[in-house]
C-alpha cells in the first residue's frame, strides 16, 4: 500500500469515527434562500426585505450583546460557528416566476430552507415547490389564512394571518362602541388576489358573528389603472368605516381617487399592506390623517424593552428608515428560521422541520410584542398578538390594545 493510500483511507477512517461532528465543523456556512419582489412595482418592498434579512444575518454572524436568539457569539454554535449566507431570488409579484426561482434556489444554490415572500399568491407556489423538494419555508409576512391550512408539512409561520387581524379590529370596534362612539356600517374594499380575498372573507364573517352591517363589499382588479367606479360606489354607501386590503400602488391610487371625487371616509381601518408602507404615506399621507392599519409591530415597544431601538438603529442605518410591520416580520423571519437550524445542528430539511416544529420563543427575545414563537401542528403561530397603529403627527402610534397601547385613538379619524 503507497503513503498516500494510506493516508487517505486513515483520513477517512477518522472521519467516520467523528460521525456528525466532523460533518458540522466542516460545515462554515448555512446558505438560506430569501425570495421577495426586487424588480417592478412591488420592488421597494423587496428591497426594503433585503435590508432586514441582511440585518438579522449581521446580528447572527457577528458577536452582540442582544437578548435575541443567536446574537451573542458568532454563527450558529448547534454547526461549529458556521455563517448565514442568504441568497436573495426575485418574483417580480408573480406566483409562476415565483415557483421557477424557489425550485433554482433548492436544486442550484442548494439552500436550504427559504424565507418570502410578500405577496400571499406568491407563497402559495413558492410553498409547494418547498414542499415537494421537503425544503422549509418560513412565511415571514404572508397573511393570508388559507397559507397553512393546505395540509403542508414544511409551511410555517411566525406572524399573524388576516384572521387574526381581523379580530382585531371588530374587538377595537366593539371597545369604540362601549365608549359611546357610533360604528354600525362597513364598506369592504379587496383586491381580487388571495390576500384581497382571504381578507374579506374573514372581515364578512366576523361583521356577521359581531353585529356590523357590511354595506359594500367591492373586489377590484389588482394594478388596476383606475378605481372611479369602485370608489364612486364607497361614496354611494358611506359606511361609518372603509377597510381597504391593498398593496401600495393600489393604496395610493385609492386616496387619490378618493381626493379627485371628494369622498372623504368617516374612519379607515387598513388590513396593513400598502396602508403600512412609507411610500404611501410620503405620496398620499396628507390626505388621510388619523387612518388606522393593523399590524404586528410598533416601535413604541422600544420604550418597554430597549433592545428593539437598537436592532431599529442597525436596520436604519441600512436602510434609512424604521421598522415598520412588515420589515420587522421579515427580521424575525430569518431570526425563527436560523434558530431552528441551530437547533437541529444540521441543513437536512426533515431535521430542520422538527426543529421548527419544536420551537417554542418567548415573546420578550423577540422585537415584537407576541406572547412567544410556537407553531400548532398546521404551521402556525398562534400566540403572535395583534396590534392596531394610527398614523398620526406623521408617525405610527399603537393604539389598541390597551396592554400595548401608547395613546389613546383619535376617532373619528380628523
Amino acid at each position: 500500500m503507497t503513503i498516500s493510500r494510506r493516508n487517505v483511507l486513515l483520513g477517512a477512517t477518522a472521519a467516520a469515527a467523528l460521525g456528525p461532528m466532523a460533518a458540522r465543523a466542516q460545515t462554515n456556512e448555512v446558505v438560506i434562500g430569501v425570495i421577495y419582489p426586487l424588480s417592478g412595482a412591488s420592488a421597494q418592498i423587496g428591497v426594503d426585505a433585503q435590508k432586514a434579512f441582511e440585518t438579522a444575518a449581521d446580528i447572527i454572524n457577528k458577536d452582540y450583546d442582544f437578548k435575541l436568539p443567536l446574537a451573542k457569539g458568532e454563527g450558529l454554535p448547534g454547526l461549529g460557528g458556521a455563517k448565514v449566507r442568504l441568497v436573495f431570488a426575485d418574483h417580480q409579484a408573480d406566483p409562476q416566476k415565483g415557483r421557477a426561482e424557489a425550485e433554482r434556489l433548492i436544486t442550484q444554490e442548494k439552500v436550504c430552507a427559504v424565507v418570502g415572500t410578500y405577496q400571499s399568491a406568491v407563497a402559495v407556489t413558492v410553498s409547494q415547490i418547498c414542499e415537494r423538494y421537503q425544503v422549509p419555508f418560513l412565511s415571514a409576512d404572508n397573511s393570508s389564512p388559507s397559507l397553512h391550512r393546505r395540509g403542508l408539512k414544511f409551511y410555517f409561520r411566525a406572524a399573524p394571518h388576516d384572521e387574526m387581524f381581523s379580530k382585531a379590529m371588530f374587538d377595537f370596534f366593539d371597545d369604540q362602541k362601549k365608549k359611546g362612539q357610533k360604528i354600525e356600517t362597513l364598506a369592504l374594499f379587496h383586491e381580487d388576489t388571495i390576500f384581497g380575498t382571504d381578507s374579506s372573507n374573514a372581515q364578512l364573517k366576523l361583521a356577521a358573528e359581531r353585529g356590523y352591517k357590511v354595506v359594500a363589499d367591492i373586489k377590484y382588479r389588482a394594478n388596476s389603472p383606475s378605481l372611479t367606479a369602485e370608489v364612486q360606489q364607497l361614496k354611494a354607501a358611506d359606511a361609518d368605516v372603509l377597510m381597504p386590503s391593498s398593496y401600495t400602488t393600489d393604496g395610493i391610487l385609492l386616496v387619490k381617487t378618493m381626493g379627485e371625487l371628494g369622498y372623504k371616509p368617516k374612519n379607515i381601518v387598513a388590513q396593513d399592506a400598502g396602508f403600512s408602507e412609507k411610500a404611501l404615506y410620503d405620496a398620499v399621507g396628507d390626505k388621510i390623517p388619523g387612518v388606522i392599519s393593523r399590524g404586528s409591530f410598533s416601535l413604541d415597544l422600544a420604550e418597554k424593552r430597549p433592545m428593539v431601538g437598537l436592532i431599529n438603529d442597525k436596520f436604519k442605518d441600512r436602510s434609512g428608515k424604521d421598522f415598520n410591520d412588515y420589515s420587522s416580520r421579515q427580521f424575525m423571519g430569518l431570526i425563527v428560521m436560523a434558530d431552528a437550524i441551530n437547533r437541529a445542528k444540521s441543513t437536512d430539511g426533515e431535521k430542520i422541520r422538527e426543529a421548527l416544529v419544536a420551537t417554542d420563543m418567548p415573546g420578550d427575545v423577540t422585537i415584537m410584542p407576541w406572547k412567544r414563537v410556537k407553531f400548532d401542528e398546521s404551521g402556525q403561530n398562534n400566540d403572535a398578538d395583534p396590534v392596531l397603529l394610527q398614523y398620526i403627527g406623521g408617525k405610527f402610534v399603537t393604539i389598541f390594545p390597551s396592554q400595548a397601547a401608547v395613546s389613546e385613538a383619535a376617532w373619528p379619524m380628523k
